[in-house]
């Protein structure tokens, strides 16, 4: 049986947003380092199906990594 833990944990609250994006951080960084044991649910599964399904119907359709990155990039700059 999985431990209940209090959310948020004890102090959170008092650390700045900062510490606290952080904090989460560093308890994902944990959680990354053993990959091989977080379990995939099935309906990202199911998405990636649908998604390949999608390019393979019609590979053209997408944009390259590049381009969308140039947009995001020039929208970032432009805020």
């Amino acid at each position: 049986m999985a431990k209940i833990v209090p959310t948020p944990p004890p102090g959170f609250d008092d650390l700045s947003v900062d510490e606290q994006i952080d904090f989460v951080q560093s308890l994902w960084d944990r959680i990354a380092a053993t990959a091989e044991q977080v379990p995939v649910p099935e309906w990202h599964r199911q998405i990636i199906r649908e998604r390949l399904a999608a390019y393979k119907a019609h590979p053209g359709a997408g944009r390259s990594w590049t381009d969308v990155r140039t947009d995001i990039e020039r929208k970032l700059r432009e805020r």
